[in-house]
């Protein structure tokens, strides 16, 4: 079952890319009492995720702050390791970046892809929502292929 508008965040462990490395954060007390907007793309460093998602996020980041937003936060099901790294390379301190190592998050959000076609495995599909103290305001789930509702763009159109 997908989530929708309306419900509320699974609670499943994810992981932090902090400063100092790998920190393990619960998503049902990560989300509380926060507006989030969170992203989620296949993979780190892979082409529309590092030509077009991320920098967008990084772009519009102050514009979807001024809009009400407290945190803009990536999620993949990567490790810590490769977000930190991928942050560093094309993101900014405006993005959190939140590892989905296991795609837990992702199986429990009922949004998961197989990339294995591509050597890629079990994935998170790409998609943006708004979070709003853990529950979801606003949900933009891509078709396979495409990159239309999950820009930071069009979220700020929802805001």
């Amino acid at each position: 079952m997908t989530i929708a508008v309306g419900d509320k965040l699974p609670d499943v462990k994810l992981v932090k890319a902090g400063a100092n490395g790998p920190e393990p954060v619960q998503s049902s007390e990560y989300f509380a009492g926060k507006k989030v907007a969170l992203f989620s793309v296949p993979g780190a460093f892979t082409p529309t995720c590092s030509a077009k998602h991320l920098p967008g996020f990084v772009e519009k980041a102050g514009d979807l702050k001024a809009k009400g937003v407290d945190e803009i936060v990536a999620t993949a099901v990567n490790d810590a390791f490769v977000l930190g790294a991928w942050n560093k390379a094309s993101g900014s301190d405006d993005i959190t970046m939140l590892a989905d190592g296991n795609a837990e998050f992702a199986g429990a959000l009922g949004l998961t892809m197989d990339g294995s076609g591509f050597g890629m495995g079990q994935r998170g599909q790409r998609f943006s929502m708004v979070v709003n103290d853990g529950v979801v305001e606003q949900l933009n789930v891509e078709a396979p292929g495409t990159f239309e509702v999950s820009s930071a763009d069009y979220m700020l159109g929802q805001l």
